[in-house]
């Protein structure tokens, strides 16, 4: 029983990312795509955790705001569009949102913010 919760565990962010048709990136992945200079990036951290550093030209929605899914439907769908958090628990449920709303070109920045941080990458407050 034991060896099987274990098993479960770690398989549980795997099946998380595989239910959602976003591409996933890490911190590199994700400068190359705002290297393209076509890309939204939403961040949907709270407004504090957003005012202590984001990503260049992010935009902030945060997940538990009452409007959430209204605020991320006014968003050009069309656009490629790149979503993370602090370590990307948060945007990986946020995927969901962004897909039932229409939006087909995703990608998530796995393990969020922190992430970025720490490989260096620019921050912006």
């Amino acid at each position: 029983m034991k060896h099987l919760l274990r098993s479960l565990l770690v398989l549980l962010p795997v099946l998380a990312f595989a239910a959602d048709k976003a591409k996933h990136v890490k911190a590199d992945g994700a400068e190359k795509l705002l290297s393209s200079g076509n890309v939204t990036v939403v961040d949907v951290r709270t407004a504090e955790e957003f005012k202590e550093g984001h990503i260049k030209g992010a935009k902030n929605i945060d997940i538990m705001a009452t409007d959430f899914e209204a605020q991320v439907g006014r968003l050009d769908k069309s656009k490629p569009t790149l979503v993370h958090c602090q370590a990307g628990t948060r945007s990986t449920r946020a995927l969901k949102t962004f897909e039932k709303l229409g939006f087909t070109d995703l990608t998530h920045l796995d393990d969020g913010f922190a992430a970025w941080q720490a490989a260096g990458k620019p921050v912006e407050k």
